[in-house]
């Protein structure tokens, strides 16, 4: 197959590598065939002389990349081909490490939906560009799955509590928070973005030429609500968290009515995934990012022979009836020690990046 008929295209414009996302019937949601692609042609770029800036786009203004296709996963896991969907994680992390050790300026435009597995290909970017459209989350525990393709290493270095917060309540935030939390270098209004891509492609240099397209965002609507998620957000474990906003949901106002929210939201979603995102965020300062792909790999084989990745994928993507059967059902129920092996406990074929 072509790489344009997988969703993915790949074209030099002068100085320029330009990557394009088109897969708009899934959002761009990422495959294996595309993760393949993708990463043959930025190995083949790294060694192009006539490459000297790579830049990833969308084709479509409603979706950067919705994610992995959790949805092929599911199907080869329940078709007993375990196997095979570990492959695409597999090669997928490597990737997301490859992009951050990248030897020529990448330049991601990021605008429209951006979950999981898009901000693996262009969170870990040298340079990411924020168009006023975006939205961004990490919204795996609603599908029994974790915040993976780094999430491990970026979200505890974000501002105070504000990754754990994202991890484990999947919360969607817009260009302007995103902004203000540093998850994103520039803002570029995406109307300027071809006229981006041609200073690229003429030669112009990378960081002189952001600036110059660069304008200041609107102050981030969830500025006033950052100390209540340092507060809650901080507890020492999960018990703590929902404590911590089970009471803030008595205040008055937005503080109460925020609280109250995020406490639903995080009992809505896998009490398993929610622990996990937990656990992440406590762990992921002590490793690299190769180190935290590392875990993340140990999860995500774990979770392929456990129930509630498949009923979360059931319950949202398949059948869609929004009510997904956890086991266990409760957050009480976790197991901390359960919890802790899937991160501890090496695989046989543990995925080393260097």
């Amino acid at each position: 197959m072509t790489a344009e008929s997988i969703g993915i295209r790949f074209e030099i414009s002068g100085k320029a590598g330009i990557i394009t996302l088109d897969r708009p019937k899934a959002l761009n949601a990422i495959d294996h065939e595309m993760v393949s692609a993708l990463r043959a042609r930025l190995d083949a770029w790294a060694d192009d002389s006539a490459v000297a800036v790579v830049v990833l786009r969308s084709a479509h203004e409603r979706a950067f990349c919705v994610g992995g296709d959790v949805r092929a996963m599911h199907d080869l896991g329940r078709a007993g081909r375990t196997e095979a969907a570990r492959s695409f994680w597999r090669d997928e992390y490597p990737l997301n490490h490859l992009i951050s050790v990248y030897p020529k300026p990448f330049v991601a435009l990021v605008g429209g939906l951006c979950f999981g597995g898009g901000f693996g290909i262009s969170g870990h970017a040298r340079y990411r560009v924020a168009g006023e459209g975006l939205g961004f989350a990490m919204p795996e525990v609603a599908i029994g799955l974790f915040p993976d393709v780094g999430g491990t290493y970026v979200l505890p270095r974000l501002p105070g509590w504000s990754g754990a917060w994202l991890a484990m309540t999947g919360a969607r935030i817009g260009m302007a928070d995103a902004m203000a939390l540093g998850l994103y270098t520039h803002h570029v209004p995406a109307e300027r973005w071809p006229d981006l891509i041609d200073a690229f492609a003429a030669g112009d240099p990378v960081e002189p030429t952001l600036a110059r397209f660069a304008v200041v965002p609107p102050p981030p609507p969830l500025g006033p609500l950052l100390p209540l998620i340092d507060r809650v957000f901080a507890g020492g474990s999960v018990a703590a968290v929902m404590a911590a906003l089970d009471h803030a949901a008595t205040l008055d106002g937005i503080e109460g009515e925020f609280a109250a929210k995020q406490a639903e939201t995080i009992r809505r979603a896998s009490p398993t995934s929610v622990h996990i995102a937990f656990a992440q965020m406590q762990r992921g300062l002590a490793h690299d990012l190769a180190g935290c792909l590392t875990l993340e790999f140990r999860v995500v084989t774990r979770l392929l022979a456990q129930h509630d990745f498949y009923e979360g994928v059931r319950a949202v993507l398949v059948d869609k009836d929004q009510t997904p059967r956890w086991r266990p059902a409760r957050l009480d129920d976790v197991d901390p020690a359960a919890i802790a092996a899937l991160f501890d406990e090496k695989l046989p074929d543990d995925l080393v990046l260097t």
